[in-house]
């Protein structure tokens, strides 16, 4: 289908065509969209945030679920566990039209396959290139509460929309990590091989945390200026290397870092922590109520997680001319009726292509014809139902 004529802040981004095979609940499925807002209502269970999750496959990563690759193949397909699933979709980008393709083979292997155009991708990193999402799940109602790893991976999705090869760089961390941890339990005397890992490890280290700062800084100028009844949030970042690139340069933090591992290995041979990025945590708080999101009630942390996920998309579209993708996931249920107008109003100024699921499709009277609703039943069909004003 054609994209929708408007004037949205940004240039639109969005799928345009979404296709799965054996994927969750799903069978086979082909849905057809434009690049207004997508709303999916039925009960809960009928596969609607199945969609959410196949619509997150088309940028890096494990999905919104953090599911193994076998998990996600349908229950009752040929090869069981070790079948194959498929996500394709038509997209449509701010320099053109793109297919992408995304899944797995049939076989051991937990690979993820990605095709661009259909042509192999290098890697996943290839994908956010062109096409980056954000999303906010149930699952997520305890992200200030939890422990950091949660809320560090949130924020290094965020800082994927803006760096894409923030998730590379993350990935070479953690292997010279796990390699220097290898020799460390070995208690290996090879001092070159600790070294290179360790110089290693540096860089990408600094690279890692200097971006996570980049981003911090934009989203807080992003949420200063932003207006209507959303908290706004305070961050911080809480890690020792973000901590150094606050008070000295990148260089010196490169090396000074790469001096405190070699100084610290009888210390880890020991049973202490490894010092890093992998340590950092982010830390968010209520500004109106001076209290930390963790102390806030459910319905204000959803709040601020919201506001944040607005910012950051006002944030990319200034940086790379376009809005993420934006998965919400009954997120409308949470919203008193201010917040949620307030909510589609923003989405449609970005020109934002959110994905969004409830049961109620009264939620949604606010977005009427400026979106388009599809009905999940019981059997798993999708069918396009007519909005308010259409």
């Amino acid at each position: 289908m054609d994209p929708v004529p408007g004037s949205p802040a940004f240039l639109p981004v969005g799928v345009t065509r979404l296709t799965v095979q054996n994927f969750r609940c799903y069978e086979r499925l082909r849905l057809e969209t434009d690049l207004r807002p997508v709303v999916l209502t039925g009960p809960n269970g009928v596969g609607k945030t199945n969609l959410l999750e196949a619509v997150s496959f088309l940028a890096p990563g494990r999905g919104l679920r953090r599911a193994k690759l076998s998990d996600v193949v349908r229950h009752g397909a040929p090869h069981g566990a070790q079948g194959e699933w498929a996500v394709a979709a038509a997209v449509h980008t701010a320099s053109g039209p793109l297919n992408i393709g995304t899944g797995r083979a049939v076989g051991p292997s937990d690979r993820r396959i990605v095709r661009l155009n259909g042509e192999p991708a290098r890697s996943q990193a290839d994908l956010g290139m062109v096409l980056s999402a954000v999303w906010l799940t149930p699952a997520m109602d305890r992200l200030f509460t939890e422990n950091s790893s949660g809320r560090r991976r949130f924020f290094d999705r965020l800082v994927y929309g803006l760096d894409p090869d923030h998730a590379s760089r993350l990935s070479a961390f953690d292997k010279a990590y796990r390699q220097r941890q290898r020799l460390i339990r070995d208690q290996s005397r090879e001092r070159l091989w600790f070294e290179a890992l360790e110089e290693a490890m540096a860089g990408h280290a600094v690279a890692v945390a200097a971006a996570r700062r980049d981003l911090l800084n934009r989203l807080a100028a992003a949420i200063d200026a932003s207006d209507g009844p959303f908290p706004k949030a305070d961050l911080a970042l809480h890690g020792l290397l973000e901590g150094w690139l606050g008070e000295r340069s990148a260089l010196q933090a490169e090396e000074d870092y790469r001096l405190l591992l070699a100084r610290n290995r009888p210390l880890e041979l020991a049973g202490a922590p490894t010092e890093g990025p992998q340590r950092s945590d982010l830390a968010v708080f209520h500004r109106t109520k001076g209290m930390p999101a963790a102390l806030c009630s459910t319905g204000e942390q959803k709040a601020l997680l919201i506001a944040m996920l607005l910012a950051q998309a006002r944030v990319q579209g200034a940086c790379r001319g376009s809005a993420p993708l934006l998965l919400l996931d009954e997120v409308a249920a949470h919203l008193d009726d201010t917040r949620r107008r307030a909510l589609y109003q923003e989405l449609l100024t970005l020109g934002a292509q959110a994905w969004l699921t409830g049961t109620d499709r009264s939620l949604f009277a606010g977005l009427d014809d400026q979106a388009q609703f599809f009905a999940v039943g019981e059997d798993h069909a999708v069918v396009p139902v007519l909005g308010a004003g259409q």
